[in-house]
Order: structure tokens, then C-alpha cells, then sequence
């Protein structure tokens, strides 16, 4: 394959064309129903079966091999340490914007992952149940960045993730509501073991917090950076937010509920631009988009959240 233009020689990436990586899933049958499809699709994603054959099942074939490659490294690795050499799960990071579609891309592949012969208990957590609770953040001042990597308990997700690598068995994740955009005070979730797990998020691609040596990505055997252009993804963004406007926020629990109470819609639209302003765009080009180079394979889109180009790292 030819490095498509924009990269040059010196790149990391061999660069792949829509037209190009469809064909390696040519004679694969897309091994999802619709009504599957209907549960993982996301509020403004138009994710139809013609994605998930031409690009998100290359992509869940690709990890697949690179996870089995992993086991058959860690089956060397005991025949040379002996028992003293656990297996591990295979991780995954998925990264990129709000509303760009990542926890989308995310349920899916854990949809068609686990399909693949060998990678039967495929998980998901998101790093979101680890963000500080509403109180917390306001106590730091916080409450204008969350989803900023000061916002979320970096300590915490950290250790999850070293005990997960570590082979550590039902290790508890918080649990996040985006109803009440707040944590669940006393509920988590338990993640036992699984062969492979995807972290998704905003921020897990970043490099070492002040004071750590270690980050989160450090731990990932695989990593992914949901790519757009900006204008895309803000009419997203936006069109997430209407779509919200109409339901969810009409729910007397929901953390928005007093919008539709106190501002017309078109009021209501002016506050979300300024919310993509002021926090999501700005936590774009300071935090999320500088990690991008740092992923393994970046996955990038056009309009509607068609993928046209995935970059896929050198080895």
C-alpha cells in the first residue's frame, strides 16, 4: 500500500483508504443482527451494517490476531519462566473527542470481538466511573473541566488497570451515570479476568501525570484514536445535545432537567456552544488531540461518522 497524502515517508503510519481496507473483510459475513446493532449504536450515530462490514470488522479482526499473537507470547513465556508467568488480559485503549463516537466504536468491538474464536470474554469499562464526584469537583473548582485530566481520580484508574495487567480477579470499577452526570454513590461493577478489556475515554492516551512515572497507556497492548475534523465533530456535539433536549433532559432526574425549564431550545443551543467552547473544544486541543500520535491505530472520519482513512502503526 502506498502512504496516502498528507503522510510523508518519515511517519509511523502506513495509511490505509476506506476502498483499500474493506477488501480485507471481503468474504468475512457481518456476524451481528440488526436489532444488536439497534442496542449499540449511539444517540446521533448513524453506525449501519455497512460500517460495521467494511470497517469496524477489519479492525475487530485485527485486534484479534494482535490479542491471540499476545497469547502465544505469554505460552513462550512460561515454557522459558515456568508458572511463575500469569496470563494477563490483552488491553485496549480507545481514545478521542466528545460526540466523536468512541464509546460507539467501543460496545461494538466488544461485540465482535468476542466472535473471534479464542477471545470469548471480552469487557468494557469506561473512564468515566472514575472521575471525581460532583462534589469533589466542586470543592476543587473543577466542575468547568471535567472530563479534563485533573477531573478524574488519575491515581485510582491507574491502579485498576495495573491490578487488571497484574491478573487480579474481580477488581471493582465505579459506576458513572450520565443521567445524573454524577457518580453512583456505593455502586460499582466487577471485572473478572477477561481475555480482553477496552478502556475507553477521553483522556487515556496521555502521557504520565506531574509526579508519575507511570501512565495509563503504558498498560495497553493495543490503542485506538477516533479522529475527525473539528467542524464535524462539533455538529455532532450539537446534535447530540438537541437529541438530549427532547428526551433525556426531560427526565425530572436528570442533571440538565432545569434547561427546558428555565431557557427556550434555541437558548438551550446557545449554552451548548458555549459548553463545546469553553470546555469540550478546548480540552480537544489541549489534552485529547496531542495524544493522537501516541495511538496504535487511528480511525478517521468524515461525515455522517463514515470512517475514510485508517492509520495503522508501523511494525
Amino acid at each position: 500500500m502506498t502512504v496516502a497524502p498528507g503522510l510523508d515517508s518519515r511517519s509511523p503510519y502506513v495509511a490505509i483508504e476506506r476502498a483499500d481496507w474493506k477488501e480485507l473483510a471481503k468474504n468475512s459475513p457481518t456476524p451481528l443482527s440488526e436489532e444488536e446493532l439497534k442496542n449499540i449504536r449511539g444517540l446521533g450515530d448513524l453506525l449501519d451494517m455497512r460500517e460495521v462490514s467494511e470497517v469496524f470488522l477489519p479492525v475487530s479482526q485485527l485486534l484479534s490476531i494482535y490479542a491471540k499473537g499476545a497469547q502465544q507470547v505469554h505460552q513462550s513465556t512460561v515454557d522459558f519462566y515456568g508458572d511463575r508467568a500469569a496470563r494477563t488480559p490483552f488491553i485496549i485503549g480507545v481514545a478521542g473527542s466528545v460526540a466523536v463516537g468512541k464509546s460507539t466504536v467501543s460496545r461494538l468491538l466488544v461485540e465482535l470481538m468476542k466472535r473471534w474464536e479464542g477471545i470469548p470474554k471480552v469487557e468494557l469499562v469506561t473512564t468515566d466511573g472514575f472521575l471525581y464526584p460532583n462534589a469533589e469537583l466542586e470543592r476543587r473548582g473543577l466542575m468547568g473541566r471535567k472530563g479534563f485530566p485533573e477531573s478524574y481520580d488519575r491515581k485510582r484508574l491507574l491502579q485498576f488497570v495495573a491490578d487488571i495487567k497484574s491478573g487480579r480477579s474481580d477488581v471493582e470499577v465505579p459506576v458513572y451515570s450520565h443521567l445524573t452526570y454524577d457518580i453512583i454513590e456505593g455502586e460499582s461493577v466487577k471485572i473478572t479476568k477477561p481475555d480482553v478489556l477496552i478502556v475507553e475515554g477521553l483522556n487515556v492516551l496521555q502521557p504520565p501525570a506531574i509526579g508519575q512515572e507511570v501512565a495509563l497507556s503504558d498498560y495497553f497492548d493495543f490503542s485506538i484514536y477516533i479522529d475527525a475534523e473539528v467542524e464535524n465533530i462539533e455538529k455532532w456535539y450539537l446534535s447530540r445535545f438537541s437529541q438530549l433536549w427532547q428526551t433525556a433532559f426531560t427526565n425530572p432526574l436528570s442533571y440538565f432537567h432545569p434547561l427546558p425549564r428555565d431557557l427556550t431550545e434555541a437558548q438551550a443551543m446557545d449554552r451548548a456552544r458555549g459548553f463545546w467552547r469553553d470546555i469540550n473544544l478546548k480540552n480537544l486541543r489541549e489534552n485529547i488531540e496531542p495524544t493522537r500520535s501516541r495511538a496504535t491505530l487511528v480511525m478517521q472520519k468524515g461525515d455522517e461518522h463514515r470512517v475514510e482513512r485508517v492509520l495503522l502503526r508501523k511494525i
